[in-house]
């Protein structure tokens, strides 16, 4: 049996929007969508959820949470199966435990809260440090969703160890039609920087071709059917990433996990990432 796409809802706008988008990633993978509230997020100010329901806040409750979303979902997509869970208990813990059973997680940038979505919300950045599964936050202006693209390109940034993320990222290019651009940042160190005019450049030199032959080797394994675009870039890999993401459909990251770990285990490229990008992310887990 497949495994469920999970979408974490809260009655928030950004959480809705995530709904849509969740539904439409359901429908691409032709897997169930699974609509799960934790109920402790009543605490979160907001009244997206009032509105969307027409009642005041203190008759908001966890099942019209995931209900309310669900219809959302079966508007768009009428023959995706759907399941429901109000759960009494953290969001955080639930959310990632739920992720051990899922294709992937979808949750919004923010939970039900005022802020302007330039940060990243206390929820999303704990399931996308610790879930088992890739975990997609839906940020920027995507248009609510993911089946059309807008823009019809994939980013993907390729590190020292990114194999999981191309492969993720290659799937969601086939599915979509889209093109898949590959990018891998480098530097030259400032002690390598040569000032001679003779022979000036030849380290910078030196560093882009082993980025380009690390990106190749990433890459080897990608369907001819997939159109690849493939980009170094010098630069520290946080800002060439984001430079990428405005005109993209969806970033994917790789963060390594490992075992008996504590805290948040993602980097600083995923986690510059999942605060400032233009579009949705998705982090993939890359064991250890």
């Amino acid at each position: 049996m497949d495994l469920p796409l999970v979408v974490g809802v809260d009655g928030s706008e950004s959480s809705l929007r995530a709904a849509d988008w969740a539904a439409d990633e359901a429908a691409l993978r032709a897997v169930p969508l699974r609509v799960v509230y934790a109920s402790l997020w009543e605490r979160y100010e907001g009244a997206a959820l009032a509105r969307e329901l027409g009642k005041p806040d203190d008759q908001v409750r966890a099942e019209e949470v995931v209900a309310a979303a669900a219809r959302r979902a079966r508007a768009r997509h009428p023959d995706l199966p759907i399941s429901r869970a109000a759960l009494p208990e953290e969001p955080e813990y639930a959310l990632v435990r739920e992720g051990k059973n899922a294709s992937a997680l979808v949750v919004g940038a923010r939970g039900r809260s005022a802020v302007v979505d330039l940060l990243l919300g206390s929820v999303s950045l704990f399931v996308a440090a610790h879930a088992d599964c890739p975990v997609i936050v839906i940020r920027g202006s995507h248009d609510n969703q993911a089946q059309t693209p807008v823009h019809g390109r994939i980013v993907v940034g390729v590190g020292d160890r990114s194999a999981a993320a191309v492969r993720f990222a290659v799937e969601e290019a086939l599915r979509r039609g889209a093109e898949l651009e590959a990018v891998r940042a480098w530097r030259c160190p400032a002690h390598e920087a040569l000032d001679h005019p003779l022979i000036g450049g030849e380290p910078e030199r030196v560093y882009e071709e082993r980025a380009a032959d690390a990106l190749e080797a990433a890459l080897r394994d990608v369907p001819p059917e997939v159109k690849v675009r493939r980009r170094t870039a010098e630069g520290p890999a946080p800002r060439v990433l984001l430079a990428a993401a405005p005109s993209a459909d969806l970033l994917v990251v790789g963060v390594r996990r490992r075992a008996g770990r504590f805290g948040l285990q993602l980097g600083r490229v995923a986690h510059t990432a999942l605060h400032h990008s233009a579009c949705p992310v998705a982090v993939v887990p890359e064991r250890t």
